[in-house]
């Protein structure tokens, strides 16, 4: 468990640019894993796709954040800042690799991960790995930078997952896949390992003795001459002449076979051979190809819409395969949560860090969602009125994607320059139960807002076709707002009536103050399943 100043630093989620959260709140050698998946080369920027609850497709897209990386002014100082921060190797491939790709995309992008790579190294434990999950546009140069910094001598895998199947690609073989590289910090590295089912092939040929209990025969012996109890002669069968020896004492083969765990071939000659069992089998050890966990299709019960989602069994893989109960997962680049939801599950701790409140607001929701109860932290979103000024005044769409969030709104439009729609987000709602109905949102972070924005709300409304408004605002509400608001009237139902146009402030909201609707849709984003808090990894099926 991480402990700092304040006590345990864990189960936390940060809103904030990753390097400074790392740098500022992570301690040295306290993570014992570290999974990541940096984007690059989407070749178009991330947007959160939405659908209404009836299901039909939503124009509320959110462009959560921009996959496109240049060289500038910050890509220049994470140079800089790399060159001199007293690791010489990565600061001489830093420059070698400047030398070959000039002031370019790729070039940026190295700087601000090589950044990253030097924190994420300070704070793992020595007995710590990292799983950094790529493209293979990138993944050469990542590796030879992760070589610098971790010691090339830490480098376990590259793992390749078959991420899609098929499909027609012009001029080259179809890219199905993701590269994972997988390094140790170092020689004490935790391992644990894991297992894939068998396929089904596999299992009408090896497991095809025992109709009740399906059993596969398997060597007793393994390579090498030992001179202690394994390397004697049993049964009649001299394993030191076939350069051998037995993979079990005498004593022990003499166990089994009285528990009939040992085949005997009626063929002469042949040797004794161990029954493994189906029921016992742990299917075939975790090679460096994965085949066996499919993307997430359009019809997942765990896709809640996000443009990088990875599958919750691949991230369940990684943890169990490194990690024991209680251990700590830091995932830098969080997205919506499939690193922290996997952990949870698997009672270890975690961090997440993620640098859009969009992302931020996912991970809350299905964490609840998942986990009732739940108790964890959430640092950088606003905690107050100045917070929610700060945020406000430190980039709009950040705060208005916050705000929506307050309201379980589903968040409406992104950074695209263009007329203002008057639609900032969107709340569902069913008055009898059934029949889906939206309000629109409104998100004013100004100072200064009048009845003027409140009567625009109302035409809106009237041109979206939608039963109410909703008018979020920093600054507080004035009387002629408030009365613009009562003329707009009521929407009735069978089931009670509602303000037609409603006025919260972010400061009624801290307090708890919520829009009065009638029977809202809780599903701004789509709804994790519930899981039960500390189980286990999904057996595999064989």
């Amino acid at each position: 468990m991480i402990y700092g100043i304040f006590g345990p630093i864990v189960n936390r989620l940060y809103y904030g640019d990753n390097l400074t959260v790392l740098r500022n709140d992570i301690p040295s050698e306290s993570v014992d894993l570290i999974y990541l998946d940096p984007p690059f080369n989407s070749q178009a920027n991330y947007n959160v796709l939405f659908r209404t609850p009836t299901g039909e497709q939503s124009h509320a897209q959110i462009e959560a954040f921009e996959d496109t990386w240049h060289w500038g002014g910050q890509a220049e100082q994470a140079f800089d800042e790399v060159i001199h921060s007293g690791n010489t190797d990565a600061g001489e491939l830093l420059r070698a690799l400047r030398a070959f790709l000039k002031e370019n995309d790729m070039m940026a992008y190295l700087c601000m991960m090589a950044a990253r790579m030097l924190e994420l190294h300070r704070v793992l434990k020595p007995t710590g790995s990292l799983y950094l999950h790529c493209d293979p546009t990138a993944s050469h140069y990542l590796k030879i930078l992760i070589d610098a910094i971790f010691g090339a001598v830490n480098f376990r895998n590259e793992i390749t997952w078959k991420r899609t199947s098929a499909h027609s690609s012009a001029n080259r073989y179809g890219p199905v896949h993701d590269v994972i590289l997988f390094y140790g910090i170092s020689d004490k590295m935790k391992w644990i390992g894991g297992h894939e089912r068998y396929d089904e092939a596999y299992l009408k040929q090896r497991f095809a003795r025992g109709e009740e209990r399906p059993w596969k025969d398997a060597d007793l012996t393994g390579s090498g001459v030992r001179h202690g109890e394994t390397g004697k002669e049993w049964r009649g069968f001299d394993v030191t002449a076939k350069g051998r020896h037995w993979a079990y004492p005498p004593s022990e083969l003499d166990r089994l076979d009285a528990a009939g765990q040992i085949y005997w071939s009626k063929k002469s000659g042949s040797w004794p051979r161990f029954k493994r069992y189906l029921d016992e089998a742990k299917g075939v050890p975790l090679q460096d190809v994965w085949t066996d966990i499919d993307v997430i299709n359009s019809q997942a019960q765990e896709r809640l819409g996000y443009p990088t989602q990875k599958p919750q069994a691949l991230l369940e893989r990684i943890i169990t395969a490194s990690l024991n109960e209680g251990d700590v997962v830091l995932d830098p680049f969080c997205g919506c949560g499939t690193t922290i939801h996997a952990a949870q599950k698997l009672k270890r701790e975690w961090i997440g860090i993620d640098i859009t409140h969009l992302a931020i607001s996912l991970i809350e929701k299905r964490l609840n969602d998942a986990f009732p109860g739940i108790k964890y932290e959430v640092h950088g979103t606003p905690k107050d009125t100045e917070g929610a000024r700060a945020l406000a005044a430190q980039d709009k769409y950040q705060f208005q994607w916050w705000a929506v969030s307050l309201v379980n709104a589903v968040p409406f439009g992104g950074k695209k320059k263009g007329a203002d729609s008057g639609i900032d987000g969107l709340i569902y709602f069913k008055p009898d139960g059934k029949t889906t109905e939206k309000a629109i949102v409104s998100v004013k972070g100004g100072d200064n807002v009048n009845v003027a924005m409140v009567r625009d709300l109302g035409h809106v409304v009237d041109r979206e076709k939608a039963k109410m408004g909703v008018f979020i605002t920093l600054a507080d509400s004035t009387g002629p707002m408030r009365t613009e608001a009562v003329k707009a009237g009521f929407y009735e139902t069978p089931y009670g009536k509602f303000p037609k146009l409603q006025i919260v402030t972010i400061a009624e909201l801290f307090e708890g103050k919520r829009p009065s609707m009638p029977w809202a849709d809780p599903a701004a984003f789509k709804k994790a399943a519930k899981e039960i808090e500390g189980g286990t990894q999904d057996p595999l099926p064989f």
